[in-house]
């Protein structure tokens, strides 16, 4: 019965918001998204606490797929950071401003970087590869996420400034193009350097938002010193290089956690 109250209570935090702002902007598709999204992450959560192996894998997919190709290339709309300056510019909550908002903004307050581990599009295909476990140590490349954040920014803002016309339909290529750029960019990276979130650690824009949200993150994996025999296992397995072992808010790349929960099913004395 604890296992399921967890999935059941993120479900109805999502229909909660599904039913806000589906009577706030009188559209259903407000209802119908965030409760798909919601019903996604409760399936996961509960096969998880089945132990089902790929129970994380099928949240990615469900969510993932829906995003990139119903939301993406059916719908067009872009959901890409490009996406969120361009609706934030005209003034528009909206689609990407909502999803940003909701996912990227506030939500980290709640669930961290729970995204990244279980809806984004791009670590879906990413976490696919064979570098699962990092080989190397962290590289001091996480600089270049703030350039590619502002260069998205400057690239939006330049489009507006230049009265640039047809903007709705440029943001949907830009889209296809950003999407493009991400899988080889990051499929480069996992390869070059044996690491499958390497495009999430140094790259990504979208964790401009999500790490500082994070620190204050109410859902936290922690450790029971009592049960930790300090064997390091859990260390090995995290892709994103966190001390899952030291509690505080400080701990090494604590920010950076994406809530996979390899760390949990690694522990041999189920500390964390």
């Amino acid at each position: 019965m604890k296992k399921t109250v967890f999935p059941i209570l993120l479900w109805l935090i999502f229909e909660t918001v599904a039913v806000v702002l589906w009577q706030a902007k009188d559209n259903l598709f407000y209802l119908l998204n965030f409760s798909y999204i919601g019903t996604s992450l409760a399936i996961a959560l509960l096969l998880f606490a089945r132990r089902h192996p790929h129970a994380r894998r099928v949240s990615q997919l469900l969510i993932g797929t829906y995003m990139l190709v119903y939301l993406g290339l059916i719908c067009q709309e872009n959901m890409q950071i490009e996406g969120f300056w361009y609706y934030l510019f005209t003034g528009v909550f909206e689609a990407a401003t909502i999803h940003y908002a909701v996912a990227k903004i506030f939500g980290p307050l709640l669930f961290g970087r729970g995204w990244c581990g279980y809806a984004c599009w791009t670590a879906m295909v990413l976490d696919f590869l064979p570098f699962r476990q990092p080989h190397a140590p962290r590289k001091k490349l996480g600089f270049v996420r703030y350039l590619t954040f502002i260069a998205s920014l400057l690239l939006v803002a330049g489009l507006f400034l230049c009265h640039v016309g047809n903007l709705e339909r440029i943001m949907f290529w830009l889209f296809i193009a950003g999407n493009i750029a991400y899988y080889a960019v990051g499929i480069a990276l996992a390869f070059a350097l044996h690491d499958n979130r390497a495009f999430c650690k140094y790259i990504c824009p979208i964790t401009v938002f999500l790490k500082p949200m994070s620190y204050f993150s109410l859902i936290r994996v922690t450790c029971d010193k009592e049960k930790c025999v300090s064997c390091g296992k859990c260390r090995q397995v995290c892709p994103m290089d966190v001390d899952v072992t030291d509690n505080t808010r400080k701990r090494k790349n604590g920010t950076e956690c994406i809530l996979c929960m390899e760390c949990v099913k690694a522990c041999p004395k189920k500390a964390l």
